[in-house]
């Protein structure tokens, strides 16, 4: 995302946080190197027509499924990638654009884990339709919290 470039002012996916994320925190967390923060966009127009976060994070081992935990190391804490954040414009819903960035966030994600180790990649839910949106590709969820999942 490039902040002078990307308008991001009438981005509405209907969650509060998502959309308000964007327009005010986004342009911050990149420049703070806390997320980074990728768009979808219809050039040569600029409107974002979806987005997601990635940045990096650390799971407790406790927390993942007993059959995937134990062929990892018993470290506390293992490296993941978190994709903190995924909508899409209401006005683009039933287009495919959440699967296409969700795919992009797997692919960056697998890229960068060649250089810099992520056992899984972490999403967060805000509700149900998005916990059912992750576990159709493959993610599982956290025991102690069904709302955080995660993809080996």
């Amino acid at each position: 995302m490039e902040s002078q470039k990307h308008d991001r002012a009438n981005f509405s996916c209907g969650k509060d946080s998502l959309d308000n994320y964007l327009r005010k925190q986004a342009s911050q967390d990149l420049k703070r190197r806390v997320a980074t923060v990728f768009v979808l966009v219809n050039e040569p127009e600029i409107s974002v027509l979806a987005y997601y976060t990635l940045s990096s994070y650390t799971i407790d081992i406790s927390a993942l499924d007993e059959s995937f935990a134990k062929r990892l190391p018993r470290y506390p804490r293992l490296p993941a990638t978190l994709l903190g954040r995924l909508a899409v414009d209401q006005t683009q819903k039933g287009k495919g654009y959440g699967e296409l960035m969700l795919v992009d966030a797997l692919r960056k994600s697998l890229e960068a884990s060649t250089q810099i180790a992520s056992l899984a990649v972490i999403a967060e839910a805000l509700d149900e339709n998005a916990v059912n949106f992750y576990l159709k590709y493959g993610f599982q969820t956290f025991q102690q919290d069904p709302m955080k999942l995660y993809l080996p």
